[in-house]
């Protein structure tokens, strides 16, 4: 019997800061990726939050738990569609968001005073800037990186163009 699923899946990073509102227009590049590639691609949220986006730090802590719960894309989603209500009202914000989202929002509040995902967050960031990334959203795949804050036309084809092409190879 063969499966034309790959044994591992294409990994695609996504380095997002869920702040930035290119990364709020990235979303529907994100959205149309999945949905071309199911689970032959392996879509993974890392963090890159700036230091001009004061709460995104926090947010980035805030959506590990939401997938620690078990909704982190939900989450990413939601916080990206409402960037304004973020940048005004901060923690309240994501708390509130994991609330609205069926999440458990005290462990969400939890973990943004106790820190369990701050090491997640300074993993992800320090390793984007070993490999060059310096703005949102940035995608690697393949080992190429793909700068999509300077622009994003024509990146999700470009990114499109790796993944096949990696998927072939491995057919």
């Amino acid at each position: 019997m063969t499966d034309s699923t790959p044994a591992r899946p294409v990994v695609l990073d996504v380095w997002c800061e869920l702040q930035c509102s290119d990364c709020r227009t990235a979303l529907d590049d994100v959205r149309a990726l999945r949905a071309r590639y199911g689970d032959r691609v392996e879509l993974r949220l890392r963090h890159f939050p700036l230091e001009k986006h004061k709460h995104s730090f926090a947010a980035a802590q805030a959506a590990e738990e939401a997938f620690a719960q078990g909704k982190g894309w939900l989450y990413v989603e939601a916080v990206l569609g409402r960037v304004e209500e973020l940048d005004r009202a901060g923690e309240p914000f994501l708390v509130a968001s994991a609330r609205e989202l069926g999440l458990d929002a005290e462990e969400v509040d939890t973990a943004l005073v106790d820190g369990r995902h701050i090491l997640i967050v300074d993993a992800d960031q320090a390793e984007g800037k070993a490999i060059g990334v310096t703005g949102t959203p940035t995608y690697v795949v393949g080992g190429e990186r793909l700068d999509g804050g300077k622009s994003q036309d024509g990146l999700r084809e470009r990114v499109e163009k790796i993944i096949d092409g990696l998927l072939d190879a491995e057919g």
